[in-house]
């Protein structure tokens, strides 16, 4: 495998594939066809240097995937076309926000999720872990099993929403996603072929970094040893930008390199991935291969990265 600078996510009936700062999204109609909307989006770690600095450019790198309005766009295609009478409320808050009440909205829906995840990710487990301290006395088997709690609450969570039918097919457009990646990053020219014959699962997967943040929280939390509940809680809030800096540079480290140890590093996240990529049907990958190609040169790379690949690919 060899790094291609792609990237990419899976949105309602679509795909997002990333290169550098151009992104493109490829959504499958109701009609069948496909519509893809591409543009440019400028990174926060492109604000100030210090962002973009290792350790501390994977927060907002983050945060940047939560900003992309690429969910939204794939959603309009599927809203009722049957317009509702806007009620009291909604006139109101058309009245004091205007064209910004979208954004209104949306930032307000990721402060809540945040709020959310950090109460059922990271305070959760440690209130239940808690309850065993009367009889637990070790603090590293405490730090152990509120990380095993923790990745519990996780598998749960997934194996509820799976449970939709929407969140399903989005897990199968993820697994296109990595397909495609997959397909260029060994040598294979970006065919519904090659990219059905590739791998679901893909080492820098979102995935893997969840899971890698909760491995890295236990080996913090076994150092940091604090006896009020209170404090406790308070430094898992504390540290997560900590250990999502430290998080993210071992996903890109594992995801760049192809050594035995890394590979190693690698396994948990890509089994977990498990739950959140399904093997997609040709039409998804065909999406997947529209939106790579909107911003990825798969030709130039390939002839880069692996002299060759055209007689190789010849039958």
């Amino acid at each position: 495998m060899k790094y291609s600078g792609i990237g990419g996510q899976a949105v309602i009936e679509g795909i997002m594939m990333m290169n550098r700062n151009d992104y493109a999204v490829a959504v499958r109609r109701p009609d069948g066809e496909i519509e893809i909307k591409k543009d440019k989006y400028e990174s926060i770690t492109t604000k100030a240097k210090i962002l973009s600095l290792p350790f501390i450019r994977g927060v907002f790198r983050f945060a940047d995937s939560m900003i992309m309005k690429t969910l939204t766009y794939s959603a309009s295609f599927f809203e009722d076309d049957e317009e509702e009478e806007p009620g009291r409320f909604e006139k109101f808050l058309d009245r004091v926000f205007g064209e910004k009440l979208e954004s209104v909205i949306m930032s307000i829906v990721m402060v809540l999720s945040f709020i959310l995840a950090i109460g059922i990710f990271m305070i959760l487990p440690l209130v239940i872990a808690n309850f065993f301290k009367s009889f637990i006395t070790s603090e590293h088997v405490m730090a152990v099993l509120e990380g095993v709690i923790r990745i519990a609450i996780f598998i749960a969570c997934i194996k509820l929403v799976s449970r939709m039918e929407d969140i399903r097919r989005t897990f199968m457009y993820h697994g296109a996603e990595h397909k495609c990646i997959n397909c260029v990053e060994h040598g294979h020219p970006l065919t519904v072929e090659n990219v059905r014959a590739s791998s679901k699962e893909h080492k820098r997967c979102g995935t893997s970094f969840i899971l890698i943040v909760m491995i890295i929280s236990i080996l913090f939390f076994m150092v940091i040893r604090i006896d009020n509940i209170g404090l406790r809680m308070l430094s898992r809030i504390i540290l997560i930008p900590v250990i999502a800096g430290v998080s993210y540079e071992i996903l890109q480290l594992a995801g760049r390199r192809n050594s035995k140890f890394m590979d190693l590093v690698s396994r948990p996240g890509m089994w977990m991935q498990g739950l959140t990529t399904t093997e997609p049907d040709d039409s998804m990958i065909e999406v997947a291969i529209a939106a790579v190609e909107t911003v990825f040169d798969w030709r130039s790379y390939l002839d880069e990265a692996f002299p060759g690949w055209k007689e190789s690919s010849t039958p």
